[in-house]
């Protein structure tokens, strides 16, 4: 089972008042562990970013000035997420800005049910309690000590842990391989042992199957092994 989790960063609120995506990030799970694989892009809003918006990211008109447009980038994400569960926190405003984004481009938009809410999950789990994902990683344990400023690869990376023990702990399937194309996995996606494709020798010599027959025989016909075979 692949799954995304992702994150964006944006220059406020809402795409349709010209608000626009300025970084994606995600990191791959397969069966809830990690994989490595990430996806990381910094994106020109194509308009000024605000002070506020500068403030919480840290991202200025500057830097972002030689970044790619969101037109330049936007196959290769689709490629990347492909029909994957998408993890997110406040799924909702994540998936409006990439769905008006890809809607600019013509291309094809990410259907709601395609996302997996980890905000609604916290508020279920822990109802009345705090459900940033600072105060997530606070009740886990996590240490985001290094989210001094709002990142989206690094917010992904942080989001997968808390993902993994809002749904009960790392690894919660205990999958043992993180192969998706093994052969040993069956449509489920969990590991799945294989017969061997040569039989181990038998262990048993020759002289202690001859004796093993002559006890049988000695049973007389009403013998289990006689009946069986």
């Amino acid at each position: 089972m692949r799954e995304i989790v992702l994150d964006t960063e944006t220059t406020g609120f809402e795409p349709m008042q010209g608000d626009r995506i300025v970084e994606i990030g995600a990191v791959e799970l397969y069966n809830h562990v990690p994989t490595g694989r990430t996806y990381h892009q910094y994106i020109n809003p194509e308009r000024g970013m605000p002070q506020e918006a500068f403030e919480v990211h840290g991202l200025g008109d500057e830097f972002l000035a030689d970044k790619p447009k969101f037109a330049q980038i936007g196959q290769a994400f689709l490629d990347f997420v492909q029909d994957s569960t998408l993890v997110i926190h406040n799924a909702a405003f994540d998936m409006k800005f990439l769905n008006a984004e890809l809607k600019w481009m013509n291309l094809p938009l990410l259907p709601m049910s395609q996302a997996l809410d980890t905000l609604d999950i916290a508020r279920k789990r822990f109802p009345g309690s705090p459900a940033s994902l600072d105060a997530l990683c606070r009740r886990f344990n996590i240490d985001n000590s290094s989210r001094t400023l709002h990142g989206a690869l690094l917010d992904s990376e942080i989001l997968a842990e808390v993902y993994l023990e809002l749904i009960g702990g790392k690894q919660p399937d205990f999958a043992l391989s993180t192969n998706h194309e093994s052969e040993t996995t069956g449509s489920s996606g969990r590991w799945r042992p294989q017969p061997r494709p040569t039989p181990l020798p038998s262990r048993v010599s020759q002289k202690e199957a001859a004796a093993h027959d002559a006890f049988v025989e000695s049973l007389g016909d009403g013998a289990l092994w006689k009946k069986l075979g």
